[in-house]
């Protein structure tokens, strides 16, 4: 069916006709109502991104931290508890500190505390192995009341990325790990393996220029001149 024929057609439905598909061949088009399209476009991308997976946050501290080390962990760990994402806060042991496991309960419940007002513990301080490890989840948005940071502070997410990339010491463990809730490995691990998924582009034929192209097309050929 040529775009004039189906456009007359979209025309006597009081609809519109869309172009969705421009590089197939032939070009596909709908006659739809472009208004309510748009609208259950905008609606369901809305929805999508409620619905988008959580994240889980990984921090990771050490018997006999620094106390300046600590506000930083504490103050990463709120931000992400703040940017509603969960978090698993890890203590490994390292040499002779296994001999003494109570410091490191000690210092796991010192974070549930210093971390009350922001998120509150899934699971409570467990050990196993070199590692003691625990989960907690933010409280809801309007309860959540910041300890390291001002109120209302804005804070941009994306430097705790970088702070990740460019401190990745085995030795020193003051990175902050990024974990997808699967299991999977970490975002940055999958860097430029997933390229940004391409926009839908659409066209909205245009009735008065379409007309005006078949009025053209019908006249006789002028003749020429020589």
């Amino acid at each position: 069916m040529s775009s004039y024929d189906a456009l007359q057609l979209a025309r006597q439905k009081g609809l519109d006709l869309v172009e969705i598909a421009a590089n197939a061949q032939p070009p596909v088009c709908k006659i739809i109502d472009f208004g309510k399209w748009k609208y259950e476009q905008a609606k369901h991308e809305k929805e999508k991104h409620k619905a988008k997976a959580s994240k889980v946050k990984e921090v990771k501290l050490r018997v006999g931290i620094d106390p300046h080390d600590y506000k930083i962990k504490l103050t990463r760990a709120e931000d992400f508890l703040m940017h509603n994402d969960k978090l698993r806060v890890v203590l490994q042991f390292k040499g002779r500190q296994m001999a003494h496991p109570e410091i490191g309960m000690q210092l796991m419940h010192k974070v549930i505390e210093d971390l009350g007002g922001s998120g509150h513990p899934d699971m409570m301080p467990r050990q196993a192995g070199k590692m003691i490890t625990m989960a907690m989840s933010p409280h809801p948005t309007h309860q959540r009341v910041r300890k390291f940071r001002a109120q209302d502070a804005v804070v941009d997410m994306s430097q705790h990325e970088d702070e990740d990339e460019d401190h990745e010491d085995d030795e020193d463990e003051d990175d902050v790990n990024d974990a997808e809730a699967t299991g999977e490995a970490p975002a940055g691990d999958q860097k430029g393996k997933h390229p940004d998924k391409p926009v839908t582009k659409v066209k909205v034929f245009d009735v008065e220029a379409l007309d005006a192209e078949k009025s053209l097309s019908s006249r006789p050929a002028s003749p020429r001149v020589h």
